[in-house]
Order: structure tokens, then C-alpha cells, then sequence
């Protein structure tokens, strides 16, 4: 029994097909055939039910497919340790896009300590982040705070968590919205050098909520961060207390960033979208809510190699940096 025929065992109990594996493996079906049959060779027990389009784990799989996790984990860690900085690292981040874009820069600021290290960012929905975590698909995930209180199917006792700070909600505009030059040509010189001293990345513009109400939104029908279908929910505002007309539905992020830029429609995002200076913050002076979303890394603490205690320090360390 060695290690890489234990990789390509690991490999092919995840995917439906021996072909899917070995096409992410970089390897032949052929060899990949080989490897699992000298596996089964060694361990005189067949880890398969075999049929003519797929391979499915027999209960002797399953429990080989455990064993094989924590081998193959206490041999990766045992050489990242020993190599340290020199160590070659295939460090692996799940999250909803919206997450994997607020920590990205702090992701590969973090990995900067291993000069041989690759960092993939893989954009899940949160539940389908944790249940590849609980896989040892990934290292790592991103979630916000109600998926961590609610502990469902996809957690495991053996993960830690680390705070990423907290995440307002802003009402933004892009400058070429209507309401963005209305509001922004009625400020006094005084005025807007106050604003621009502004701890935000732009400076916020003061509207009623019957002036912004007048204008379209454009919100996601379904959460950034869970995927769950939530309509005019999905984005937190409170439409119960400002009902708002929301024009367009886009889910998809960038497109719904470019919708905003070009001044077609408002929009509540986290706070961070502002570092796109296509954008400015709008204060809603009557509005009663605030939205917030606590955000952690959730990390399998069990067996773990140090550079990866090391990356949920560093993350942590940024986010109480940038509060």
C-alpha cells in the first residue's frame, strides 16, 4: 500500500466516474484502473461494486475511504511541517463568490509565505463549501454567522472557526445614477471635503428614503450567500419597512455590479463593494435597520499542517486590522 495509490482511491470515491477522476488526476483510466486494483491487490478486499458506467463504494470502500483520509492527512501534514516556507502547497478556499471577493487579497497576501505554493478559490454556495470541506475536497470555507449557529449536516466536531470580522450592508449607486449627481451637485465645497475624510473608501451622499424609493433597484432573487431562493429578501434589506421596486433580478454578481456601475438601479451590498470607486455610498437619513453578517473561516483543526493554522492567524489578524 503507498500513498499515491491512496491519493488515486480518495480521488475516484468522490466523483462519479473513473474517467471524471483520472481526467483530474492527469492520469489514463488505465492507469487509474491499475492503481485502485493494486490497492485492492494489497489489502486483499475488493473496495468497489463495479458495473459498466461507474464505480460505487462497498461498505469495506467506505470504511477504507476513512482510514485513507486520515493517512493521507497526517502525511501531508508531516511534510509541510518538516519542509516549512519551502513546502509545496495546494492550499484550497470554498465560498460564495461574494465572500471568496471580500478575502481574496488577504487569501494570497496570507500564502506569500510559501513561494511554492498554489491557492485555488472555489466559489460554492455555503452548505455545498462545508460538505466539500467535510470531503477534504478544500482546507478551508467562508461562511457568515447563521450557518455557523445552525451546525447542519455539513459539520464535522473536529473544525475550528475563525472570526473575519463583521460585514455591513450599504445602499450604493453608481456615479452615473441619476440620484448620485442630483445628490452629488447639491454639496457644499465644505461638504464634500468632509466626506471624502470619510473612513469608508468613498464618501457617503445623504438622501431621504422617498427620494431613493423613487428610483429602481436591482437585487438578487436568491441569497449571495446560502443560494436559497428568498426573492426580495435576498439581499437584507427590509422591504416590510421601505418597500422598494426592484426592476431587475440578476444573480450573477459581476452582472449585477455592471448594472449598478451604469447607473441603471441601486442596489444593497456589503461595504467592501466600495472599494470600486465607480461607486458611492448612499445614507438613507430615515432608515431604522442596519443589516449586518458576521463572517468566519471554517477549517478541519484535526491532523491540521501549520501553515494552515498559520493562514486562519493571518486572516484573522487582517480582518481586526481593516475594522
Amino acid at each position: 500500500m503507498n500513498l499515491v495509490d491512496l491519493r488515486i482511491f480518495a480521488c475516484v470515491a468522490r466523483h462519479p466516474s473513473l474517467g471524471a477522476a483520472a481526467q483530474e488526476l492527469h492520469l489514463t483510466p488505465s492507469a487509474v484502473s491499475k492503481a485502485l486494483r493494486r490497492l485492492e491487490g494489497d489489502l486483499d478486499t475488493v473496495l468497489f461494486d463495479r458495473s459498466a458506467k461507474q464505480l460505487v463504494l462497498n461498505t469495506s470502500g467506505q470504511r477504507m475511504l476513512d482510514f485513507s483520509k486520515s493517512m493521507l492527512t497526517l502525511a501531508d501534514q508531516a511534510k509541510a511541517d518538516i519542509m516549512g516556507s519551502r513546502a509545496v502547497i495546494e492550499c484550497k478556499v470554498a465560498a460564495p463568490a461574494i465572500l471568496l471577493w471580500r478575502h481574496a487579497q488577504v487569501l494570497a497576501r496570507a500564502m506569500q509565505a510559501y513561494p511554492d505554493a498554489s491557492l485555488s478559490m472555489q466559489t460554492m454556495f455555503e452548505d455545498d463549501a462545508l460538505a466539500a470541506l467535510l470531503r477534504g475536497d478544500v482546507n478551508h470555507a467562508i461562511v457568515t454567522g447563521e450557518v455557523i449557529e445552525g451546525r447542519g449536516a455539513h459539520w464535522s466536531p473536529d473544525w475550528q472557526v475563525t472570526s473575519l470580522g463583521d460585514m455591513q450592508l450599504q445602499l450604493v449607486a453608481g456615479k452615473r445614477h441619476p440620484l448620485a449627481i442630483s445628490l452629488s451637485s447639491g454639496l457644499t465645497a465644505a461638504s464634500a471635503t468632509e466626506l471624502t475624510r470619510a473612513s469608508l473608501p468613498q464618501p457617503a451622499l445623504r438622501a431621504s428614503s422617498s427620494q431613493i424609493l423613487a428610483y429602481d433597484f436591482v437585487s438578487p432573487s436568491r441569497s449571495l450567500f446560502c443560494g436559497e431562493q428568498r426573492g426580495s429578501r435576498s439581499d437584507g434589506w427590509r422591504d416590510d419597512q421601505l418597500p422598494r421596486k426592484i426592476r431587475y433580478w440578476i444573480d450573477d454578481l459581476q452582472l449585477l455590479l455592471s448594472t449598478v456601475k451604469s447607473g441603471q438601479a441601486l442596489a444593497y451590498l456589503p461595504e467592501f463593494a466600495l472599494v470600486d470607486t465607480e461607486l458611492l455610498r448612499i445614507e438613507v437619513s430615515d432608515c431604522a435597520f442596519h443589516c449586518h453578517e458576521q463572517v468566519w473561516l471554517v477549517s478541519n483543526a484535526k491532523n491540521a499542517p501549520q501553515w494552515q493554522h498559520a493562514l486562519a492567524e493571518f486572516m484573522s489578524a487582517a480582518s481586526k486590522d481593516t475594522a
